[in-house]
């Protein structure tokens, strides 16, 4: 044979050769695939006959997700924890409570969105104990500057300053004595003890000397005309007024505010909350 028809040859041979290849190639990629789809229809007639099985995958691809999350930013990822805010945009209040939100925002230098919420918080629970709510936020102002966290020498908490360990009935009706540290808990607990006292003294400024533990003392040094005094501002600031949030030289009182009276018939005054 020529040396020219062994190269034919062998030309020959090789384009055979890959042809065989490719066939091959072709046959074994068709029928995986087929098999693949084989697989993946009886996958899905299986979740479906089997829901826990589905649902069982579903968490272990949602905990690999996770996973891959908190490698890339090292943080664990907790979607619900926005539900254990106390916050709410203070745009969405009516003009009267924003207008208070934003004002006790700038003077106590506290974010608005929370004090939204306590706004408002204030201003339903003041409807259905009968407070002015302005009192009630007037309360906090002065003992806690808006600090959920807060706690006296004496042991008062939260932000209105309610002695614990005293009231731990009340805060049974809220999982027990640590919602003292929820704001809206401790909102809700001292202002029920404040209707208690405005009630058993007679009067606004009486019952505010009860709440800070002074009933049977010569004076409360001062505590009611604090209160009574950030409570006029914050009544006018209510009704659209301009206060400067951080003028207090004109201790006013709230318009409509009952006239103070002597506690009548006064009992053994229990200690709620601390001076600040």
């Amino acid at each position: 044979m020529t040396s020219s028809g062994k190269l034919a040859a062998l030309g020959s041979g090789m384009r055979t050769f890959a042809t065989d290849v490719a066939e091959g190639f072709f046959e074994i990629t068709h029928n995986s695939l087929a098999l693949v789809g084989i697989v993946v229809v009886v996958a899905v007639a299986l979740l479906s006959a089997r829901p826990d099985l589905r649902d069982e995958g579903e968490q272990r691809l949602a905990e690999w997700l996770t996973a891959r999350k908190v490698a890339a930013l090292g943080i664990t990822p907790e979607l619900g924890a926005i539900e254990r805010a106390t916050a709410a945009n203070p745009g969405q209040l009516p003009r009267e409570q924003a207008n208070v939100a934003l004002w006790i925002s700038k003077k106590y230098r506290v974010a608005p969105e929370p004090v939204a919420a306590l706004v408002a918080e204030a201003y339903d629970v003041g409807r259905a104990n009968k407070i002015d709510p302005t009192l009630i936020l007037a309360v906090m102002a002065i003992e806690s500057s808006f600090n959920p966290f807060a706690q006296s020498t004496v042991g008062a908490q939260g932000l209105m300053q309610v002695m614990t360990q005293i009231h731990s009935d009340k805060y049974a009706h809220f999982g027990g004595q640590y919602a003292a540290f929820d704001p809206k808990s401790n909102l809700r607990v001292g202002v029920k003890i404040l209707q208690e006292y405005i009630g058993r003294a007679g009067s606004v400024e009486a019952g505010l000397k009860w709440y800070v533990g002074a009933a049977n003392l010569a004076t409360d040094g001062g505590y009611a005309d604090k209160v009574l005094a950030e409570h006029a501002r914050l009544s006018q600031v209510a009704r659209g007024r301009t206060v400067s949030p951080f003028d207090n030289s004109t201790p006013l009182r709230a318009e409509n505010a009952p006239a103070p009276t002597a506690p009548a018939n006064a009992g053994t005054g229990v200690k709620v909350a601390a001076l600040s």
